[in-house]
């Protein structure tokens, strides 16, 4: 048996290759096709669509180039070299794509309304930019809540991305009109399904417009107490002082009873104190208010100081209220500072020897019979004498 040489090896895996191909071409059908043919006619194109590729990346970096030298010459700054390299990169690429589905025999309909497709998403974009820009600027010089602003900016968004997927859709010849009509119909059904969706989304709505509360308030909502952290479309979230968060759907914090302990600045803390009878209320409030003003958190200017007021005459005791003011930004640890307050109050008076009453019960029994066997002495008890059953 003579032994192949690698040419001939090779020549003969090419046939079968040539003959597998042959015969699947054959099987699907396509009779006639040569696929050396094909296979040149697919290198080609490929290596045209790298060529134009290169071609648009040279013209991008020379474009681009030319745009630094003339911005940073006329001392724009660095934010519209950004804005205008980030539309050519877009044009280019646009010019890319339509040169690219040109390169493979796409229609010329197919061609046009990509373009114009890509142009008006381009001209939305800028329009979006512009806007929103303006609106933020407006909006802060007016000084709107960040939440109602960041409400705004999303209707723009989605107005906007609206209408331009319409627009962008009609240039390739879609019925724009029963697009439109189909998606009210859904929205309708929708609606339905999502009552109760919709319900706190329009709750979220009322609620950035009216603002009962802002982010970083203190509030009580729905039994709830905490700070603010977020305002959603359907929820609104707060963080208690245990560091939980607690999400309250819209639907029950526009319908249940808001406190906020941050609207108005400072928040007044009231801790109550008795005292004996026979103690001087003045000689107590003279003792206390150092403490009170001593404290770091306690508030103390003209409007907003520190009082001691008798509040009314106890069963034991005379009872007092020590009164402080604490800023909007430390309501979330008024417990600790009253604490810190009462200890501090409480081991003064005692150093200061005030009496601290406390409630003392006497019990008064009548005709307590039951206690007899402890209260009288005990008679002698002669010793019981068993019977001797052989007496």
């Amino acid at each position: 048996m003579a032994t192949l040489s690698v040419s001939q090896l090779w020549e003969q895996l090419w046939t079968q290759f040539e003959r597998s191909i042959e015969e699947t071409t054959h099987a699907l059908g396509m009779k006639g096709l040569h696929w050396q043919e094909l296979l040149v006619a697919m290198v080609g194109q490929l290596l045209v669509s790298a060529m134009i590729l290169l071609l648009f990346v040279a013209l991008y970096w020379m474009l681009a180039n030319v745009l630094k030298l003339l911005l940073g010459r006329w001392r724009y700054g660095a934010k519209p070299f950004i804005a205008a390299r980030m539309v050519l990169r877009y044009l280019l690429g646009l010019a890319f794509i339509v040169g690219l589905f040109a390169q493979y025999g796409a229609p010329e309909n197919v061609l046009k309304g990509s373009a114009r497709a890509g142009l008006m998403a381009l001209s939305f974009y800028v329009v979006w930019l512009l806007l929103s820009r303006a609106l933020t600027s407006n909006l802060s010089r007016h000084h709107i809540d960040s939440s109602l602003e960041q409400l705004c900016k999303n209707t723009l968004s989605v107005a906007l991305i609206a209408m331009g997927s319409i627009t962008v859709l009609a240039q390739f010849g879609f019925d724009v009109l029963s697009i439109i009509a189909g998606l009210g119909i859904v929205g309708i059904a929708v609606g339905f399904a999502a009552q109760s969706t919709l319900a706190n989304f329009i709750a979220g709505i009322t609620l950035l417009i009216e603002r009962p509360f802002r982010i970083g308030d203190w509030v009580k909502i729905h039994g709830e107490e905490g700070r603010v952290v977020r305002i959603a479309f359907r929820t609104t979230w707060l963080r208690t002082r245990d560091n939980i968060f607690t999400m309250i759907p819209n639907e029950s914090v526009a319908t249940s009873d808001i406190v906020n302990f941050s609207v108005e600045g400072s928040t007044r803390i009231r801790i109550p104190l008795g005292i004996g009878y026979k103690e001087s209320v003045a000689e107590v409030r003279a003792l206390i208010m150092p403490i009170l003003k001593a404290h770091p958190l306690v508030v103390c200017n003209q409007e907003l100081k520190p009082r001691v007021q008798m509040r009314e005459i106890g069963e034991s005791a005379l009872i007092l209220s020590a009164q402080v003011w604490v800023q909007a930004k430390d309501v979330e640890i008024k417990g600790r500072i009253s604490c810190e307050l009462l200890e501090s109050l409480q081991q003064a008076l005692e150093d200061a020897g005030i009496e601290l009453p406390y409630q003392n019960v006497q019990l008064h029994l009548d005709e307590a019979k039951a206690l007899a066997p402890w209260l009288e002495p005990k008679e002698t008890q002669e010793p019981d004498v068993k019977n001797n059953p052989k007496d």
